[in-house]
């Protein structure tokens, strides 16, 4: 399995592609520069977001899940009180903002949308 890029270069990246798109990227909580954990949350300005985090895939490939499944979102108050509690549980962890009315997460991995 191939070494995956340093987290700072990856989440310098995802916000290069949601600006290229026309939406705006912002860095909430700056983790570790190497290997910290990402947790993204899409904010469509409407009152209603979206929350990805990392995860492995059966392959062993990095995909990313998005939390609806698990009940959080799309109401952006709860999204906002689940990053909330992650910033605390975890130092290290980088929060990354997308604001896109549509709602485009700009993920490269695959994405599980969930239920």
């Amino acid at each position: 399995m191939m070494d995956r890029l340093p987290t700072r270069l990856w989440i310098e990246a995802l916000i290069r592609r949601a600006e290229v798109a026309g939406a705006s990227g912002f860095i909430v909580q700056h983790g570790d520069d190497s290997r910290g954990d990402v947790l993204v949350k899409v904010a469509r300005l409407d009152g209603t977001a979206a929350a990805y985090i990392p995860s492995m895939g059966m392959d062993g490939d990095r995909i990313f899940m998005n939390l609806a499944g698990q009940g959080i979102g799309p109401d952006e108050r709860v999204v906002d009180e689940y990053v909330a509690r992650a910033r605390k549980r975890d130092s290290d962890l980088w929060v990354v903002e997308i604001e896109d009315k549509e709602g485009r997460h700009f993920l490269t991995e695959h994405v599980e949308e969930g239920a």
